[in-house]
């Protein structure tokens, strides 16, 4: 096995949703071993009363882990791995459609600043808007990856997971 990934999902979702399912088995087939959290219970508290006990949940995971993992997250799933990756050692960041903010939570999206990460967001996300997320890649100087696409990135899945792949490579050689 090469390392372990947790995906986490977005909000009003589940760990079968489609985004972590297939980028899940992407890097399955590629010798990784994947976890996804449920946060299903957590997302039941709204938005904002949501991220705290998905931060524990995903910090939780990771802490019962031998070595630092890759986090994946889409949306909701992207803004809780950001600030997890602040509090405990992870190997990358992959987020999509990335929320530069949780109205009613009081800290805005940030993340650990030496982890390689790759952002991948859409011109036309109407859930969380392209200006948040550009204005955070460019303070730090970020790979950002915009696709013509929505929130769902539905349409970018091949793109996705070529991006996905590309970084699992780069973690396996060393790179």
């Amino acid at each position: 096995m090469r390392g372990q990934i947790i995906l986490s999902h977005g909000s009003d979702s589940s760990p079968d949703a489609t985004k972590v399912s297939a980028l899940a088995a992407l890097a399955e087939s590629l010798g990784w071993r994947t976890q996804r959290p449920d946060y299903s219970t957590d997302d039941a508290r709204g938005h904002a009363g949501s991220v705290a006990p998905r931060i524990a949940r995903l910090r939780a995971t990771i802490e019962a882990l031998d070595v630092p993992p890759l986090l994946v997250g889409s949306s909701m799933g992207a803004f809780v791995s950001g600030l997890v990756s602040l509090d405990v050692p992870v190997a990358g960041l992959l987020l999509l459609a990335t929320p530069s903010e949780i109205p009613g939570y009081a800290r805005a999206f940030d993340l650990r600043r030496s982890v390689p990460t790759l952002l991948i967001h859409g011109w036309r996300d109407d859930v969380c808007p392209l200006p948040g997320v550009h204005t955070f890649a460019a303070s730090r100087h970020l790979p950002l990856l915009v696709l013509d696409d929505d929130h769902r990135l539905g349409a970018s899945m091949d793109v996705i997971a070529a991006q996905f792949r590309q970084m699992l490579d780069r973690q396996a050689s060393g790179a």
